[in-house]
């Protein structure tokens, strides 16, 4: 990470953005990892801009119908989970061209050595041919850092896996400062925060919660019902032992610590207040609390994704309507960004 003083950012305005890849079959993890502490954020006095990146989700082969379902489900998720298109900006990242413009100027930023060193790019090419993997995969951390550094935002939320790419991107910043002289962009903060920013698979709690798996019941996903949620918990993986007085005994207990993480992060406690409610407990009585809570938290989400996603022509109102929110804040930091660089423009 660059050393950039700490108060660099005092003199933009306070704004957040974030985004997530349209794949489909959101899970409990993006809700508590992400969608959750958007909505919070709102209520924060803080301008918020969270954006569907479907130009990242193409830097791997994807079925054309399939990608326009997947943004439609990831926007009702985001209306659900609470995201109110009134108070954030909340759009589709190919309709607007700021993106790919700023992605290519900062490009021409960003080193390759810096590229190479992405840890999800050596994990995605691990044993597998480099060279057959798209330009845009190895590219894509340069438009991540497009992405927040076209609004001027200052903070990012992101789970831990993803602080690397906020780190470039504030590599990617002061390099741009320092090599045209200017003071332009700011250095974006990652925001890490939570009891369960880091949701672990309901069958191996050394794994990340993924909607990969081939184990459907790994995971709770966006669009279960009421049933299926509570089926899933109470078979979740766990050791034989009931949960610890204290929350140091769960250090070596990955399914454990992952399940009382995860009531925390739904009753907005923390994992100490859950360890102090339910120590000394079975499973027998924590596995239902458990299901009981996220059901009263999820099967609402779950229906309102259904609901929005019987009107598809009202969730492209409300993406076409934040986009438009979106292009009104990025084409001006585009153009100066042009014009820094030495771009003529007559417009």
């Amino acid at each position: 990470m660059s050393d950039q003083p700490a108060d660099i950012n005092a003199a933009f305005k306070p704004r957040i953005f974030s985004g997530i890849q349209p794949s489909g079959n959101l899970t409990l993890g993006n809700y508590l990892g992400a969608l959750k502490r958007f909505a919070q954020k709102q209520d924060e006095g803080i301008e918020t801009i969270y954006c569907l990146v479907d130009l990242h989700a193409v830097t791997v082969w994807q079925e054309p119908e399939a990608l326009k379902r997947q943004t439609r489900e990831a926007a009702a998720a985001f209306i659900a989970a609470g995201i109110d298109p009134e108070r954030s900006v909340l759009f589709n990242q190919s309709q607007v061209s700021a993106h790919a413009e700023m992605g290519w100027l900062l490009n021409c930023v960003a080193r390759m050595g810096w590229m190479n060193r992405m840890t999800q790019w050596k994990d995605k090419t691990a044993g597998k041919n480099a060279e057959a993997q798209s330009l845009g995969l190895f590219a894509y951390p340069a438009l991540m850092a497009a992405d927040i550094l076209v609004y001027h935002a200052t903070m990012v939320p992101v789970g831990e896996d993803q602080k690397q790419h906020v780190e470039l991107t504030r590599d990617i910043a002061a390099k741009f400062n320092h090599d045209y002289k200017v003071d332009f962009f700011p250095a974006p903060a990652p925001l890490i925060e939570g009891a369960a920013t880091r949701v672990m698979s309901l069958r191996d709690g050394s794994k990340k919660m993924s909607k990969s798996d081939p184990s459907d019941a790994s995971r709770i996903n966006l669009t279960d019902d009421a049933d299926t949620i509570a089926k899933k918990f109470r078979k979740a993986v766990t050791d034989p032992a009931p949960l610890p007085e204290t929350l140091e005994g769960l250090a070596e207990r990955p399914e454990a610590r992952n399940l009382v993480n995860i009531y925390a992060a739904l009753s907005d406690q923390s994992a100490e207040a859950v360890i102090a409610e339910f120590g000394g407990q079975g499973w027998g009585v924590f596995k239902p609390a458990l299901a009981d809570l996220a059901v009263a938290k999820l099967a609402p989400i779950s229906a309102e994704m259904s609901r929005l996603m019987n009107d598809p022509a009202e969730i492209d109102r409300i993406l076409g309507k934040g986009a438009e929110k979106a292009d009104a804040i990025a084409q001006p930091v585009l153009a100066k960004t042009l014009d820094i660089m030495g771009m003529v423009r007559s417009r």
